[in-house]
């Protein structure tokens, strides 16, 4: 059993992780998303709520100073995770903090241009001497950052989400059928192959000769754990609790490669010739006796 309040605290880490990660638009958030912002907590996101619905959409950042009880230590905190979209200033859409606008504002004089101009101009961006702009307060790693976000200001840095589904009716071995194509997940890579999670408690084995139609030398170069995967079903032994999968887009094809044999013709079959049962040793006087020499 999972301890409830143990379980409730993970999550809220991973919620305040993801918030603070990607940003929240503050004219749009819901009081419980505000909630998980560094620095806010139940009391302020109400409060923040409240002004919203009385004094209309903030139109800065510098605006959030103007709710009840967020004071100068909450706004150092939340500002820089509180995205504001159409504002009066394009960094406020960003995730450049307030405290380091005035950077950018030199950086944008200096070549005698704007802060939009350096947003929307890449070659602009790629004059910027950033040694120039180091301080006790803000060492490089913080100016090169905050370059990166005025190339992409506000950018979702979350990869597109790919839904995914074992396949419906097939929960256990026993709905297993060789040829059926199944998604799945790799779990684990090897040296000999691949272990598939297909969502039967199971996990099934490719082989690494059944990887691929060409010559793998290393699963590890083509899989990786967590990928996703179309496999078919080769095989089940339900006794050993084993299941055989392939990757291969022709099941039962050889590989390709240098030392592959021969194959017929395709719509062609070998000739049915019967094999010569094997002599013990070559003997002269045996075949003497046969009447063969």
């Amino acid at each position: 059993d999972v301890d409830p309040s143990a379980l409730k605290r993970s999550l809220d880490d991973v919620v305040v992780s993801c918030v603070n990660a990607v940003g929240v638009e503050v004219n749009t958030a819901s009081v419980q998303l505000l909630t998980y912002v560094s620095g806010l907590g139940p009391q302020l996101a109400a409060n923040l709520i409240a002004y919203r619905n009385e004094h209309g959409p903030f139109a800065s950042r510098e605006e959030l100073r103007k709710v009840p009880r967020l004071g100068p230590k909450a706004f150092e905190q939340a500002a820089g995770f509180l995205r504001i979209r159409d504002g009066k200033n394009p960094l406020d859409a960003s995730a450049v903090h307030p405290e380091s606008y005035s950077i950018v504002e030199a950086m944008a004089a200096d070549l005698q241009g704007t802060v939009q101009d350096l947003m929307r101009e890449e070659t602009l961006r790629n004059r910027i001497d950033l040694s120039r702009y180091v301080t006790e307060k803000t060492g490089l790693p913080t100016l090169r950052d905050i370059l990166k976000e005025l190339a992409k200001p506000g950018r979702d840095p979350r990869q597109q989400f790919e839904d995914f589904r074992f396949a419906e009716g097939i929960e256990k071995m026993e709905d297993l059928r060789p040829g059926m194509k199944l998604d799945g997940i790799v779990t684990n890579v090897t040296a000999f192959g691949a272990f598939v999670d297909i969502g039967v408690h199971q996990d099934g084995l490719v082989h690494i000769s059944q990887i691929s139609d060409r010559f793998v030398p290393d699963p590890h170069q083509v899989l990786k754990v967590h990928q996703k995967v179309k496999v078919t079903v080769l095989s089940v032994d339900l006794e050993r609790r084993r299941i055989a999968l392939t990757l291969k887009k022709e099941p039962g094809k050889a590989e390709s490669g240098p030392n592959r044999r021969e194959k017929s013709a395709p719509g062609k079959f070998p000739e049915n010739r019967k094999k010569k049962p094997a002599e013990p040793f070559n003997n002269p006087f045996l075949k003497a006796f046969r009447g063969e020499g």
